[in-house]
């Protein structure tokens, strides 16, 4: 796999929500190209028109982070949880009851979803310069967003920076470092992504 892998937001297919509420773009799935019941690790970006609940996941963990938009209201089993803040990690069972309420209008989610047992993942918003590297060992790797303004990424290695725009993503391979610069308005999503030890030994 190649150390920095782009993958840039224009052309990305949105997929409707079963129950009509929004439409929902991949970003990067872990093993490529997974189905629903196959993935390890999935990342994409939600559009949210509507009120609606969502479909239970049993054995993921989701984490959601609201990256455009006034807020939203989550109800999960029956404790509602406020989202008022952009950038702002939240983590929660995929298989609880979860139901969403707009507060002032369309959002956009950024969604990350791993396969308990199988990947952990831990999501931070990153401002001005940020140093990532992706774990060494088989699957690992750390996905880069720009979810607001722009951001420069840098490989350690030999290579030209990469500049993202607004959405575009960067895929880091196992063992990969790099310097990211999101600018002093910019945002951008690091995600880390570490497979199992149970997952990678069997």
């Amino acid at each position: 796999m190649e150390p920095v892998r782009l993958l840039p937001a224009a052309g990305r297919a949105a997929a409707p929500w079963s129950n009509g509420g929004g439409t929902t773009r991949e970003i990067a799935t872990g093993p490529p190209g997974a189905g629903w019941s196959g993935f390890a690790w999935r990342v994409s970006l939600a559009d949210v028109d509507r009120d609606g609940p969502y479909s239970p996941l049993p054995g993921v963990r989701r984490i959601l982070t609201m990256v455009a938009g006034d807020g939203l209201e989550l109800t999960i089993d029956g404790e509602r949880t406020a989202v008022t803040e952009r950038f702002r990690p939240l983590s929660f069972a995929g298989g609880a009851a979860t139901d969403c309420r707009l507060t002032g209008g369309p959002v956009v989610n950024f969604n990350v979803m791993v396969r308990e047992g199988r990947c952990a993942a831990d999501v931070a918003m990153a401002r001005g310069r940020y140093a990532v590297r992706a774990a060494a060992g088989p699957q690992a790797a750390v996905l880069i967003v720009a979810v607001a303004g722009e951001a420069l990424l840098t490989p350690a290695a030999a290579g030209e920076p990469v500049r993202l725009g607004r959405y575009d993503a960067a895929l880091l391979s196992a063992g990969t470092a790099a310097d990211l610069d999101a600018g002093p308005d910019g945002v951008a999503a690091v995600v880390t992504l570490v497979p199992s030890v149970t997952a990678v030994g069997g």
